[in-house]
């Protein structure tokens, strides 16, 4: 008997048998399909939201399903299976501290045209309504020159930040008068909710994109990029190579923003500190030059 044997006759009995072998597995193929690197340690996270797939399939042992997933018999698949192992933990405001330098740089930029943000890593809709939010501040104005473009790779994050309707105890750390400008209350069987104001929707198009893709349906030139708690997913060679596709799509100018975890130094030469998890260009000329960002319909669907 193996040690890989052994230890999952040890484990506790499951609905479905789960293997060492078959978390290799569903570890490789969406470190393949989406650069996502999952840890040892995330064996029983990925037991449980692939089970629900194999639920959902009508599968009874995760060899049969994978089989399946991998000799194409399921392409449709493809996007639930992705959408179960994506992490989306947000929230409004999150990691604070960048929103003022953001709101510098936009007042800056005032009288130089369209001001425009790509949200990397949109997940629910919290980070870029809150975008959003400070861009109309800044402006002063709820309807200022601004485009957000804001993407992920789950399509059902992309359908419910599209809508934008939240529980009220997703705001309620909010400042009351942000809450009053920005959000409408709902009533009746919307009790409890609040909704985005439509000035504040119309700012913002949704897309799917997976950063591994090697086509991104939009085009730059951004004056800030937000990729914030997405790169901890992948490994420093993906880290790299999405880091060197960022440079070519930012103005001169422009501002990466990064999660607090992560540190872009040792990464790419393509991008320098400019303050605690804020890049710049390391030079100015690699950016883009007056290409126009894409303008896409608003839509959560691809």
């Amino acid at each position: 008997m193996t040690k890989e044997d052994s230890s999952n006759n040890l484990r506790t009995p499951k609905e479905f048998d789960f293997t060492t072998g078959d978390f290799r597995r569903i570890r490789s193929l969406i470190y393949k399909r989406a650069g996502i690197t999952l840890a040892d340690s995330k064996e029983e996270m990925v037991y449980s939201r692939i089970a629900r797939r194999l639920r959902a399939t009508g599968y009874k042992d995760f060899g049969t399903y994978l089989d399946r997933l991998e000799g194409g018999k399921m392409e449709n698949e493809w996007e639930s299976f992705t959408n179960a192992l994506t992490t989306n933990l947000t929230s409004f405001f999150r990691e604070s501290q960048h929103f003022p330098i953001l709101a510098e740089h936009a007042r800056k930029k005032r009288g130089d045209g369209l001001f425009t943000v790509w949200c990397s890593a949109s997940s629910t809709g919290e980070e870029p309504y809150s975008i959003a939010i400070i861009l109309c501040e800044a402006f002063n104005s709820l309807k200022p020159p601004v485009q957000i473009i804001a993407t992920d790779i789950d399509t059902n994050v992309l359908k419910t930040a599209a809508n934008g309707v939240y529980t009220s105890d997703k705001v309620e750390k909010m400042a009351q008068d942000r809450l009053k400008k920005f959000f409408l209350n709902g009533k009746g069987k919307q009790a409890g909710m609040v909704r985005a104001r439509q000035e504040l929707r119309d700012l913002i198009t949704y897309r799917q994109v997976n950063l591994l893709e090697n086509n991104w349906p939009i085009r730059g030139p951004f004056d800030a990029i937000f990729c914030r708690n997405v790169m901890i997913y992948f490994d420093k060679p993906t880290q790299g190579k999405i880091l060197s596709r960022f440079a070519p799509l930012m103005k001169p100018d422009g501002l990466l923003f990064a999660g607090h975890s992560e540190n872009f130094t040792y990464v790419t030469n393509d991008f320098k500190l400019a303050g605690k998890t804020v890049y710049k260009l390391s030079s100015p000329s690699a950016g883009a030059s007056g290409r126009p960002v894409e303008n896409t319909e608003k839509s959560a669907d691809t």
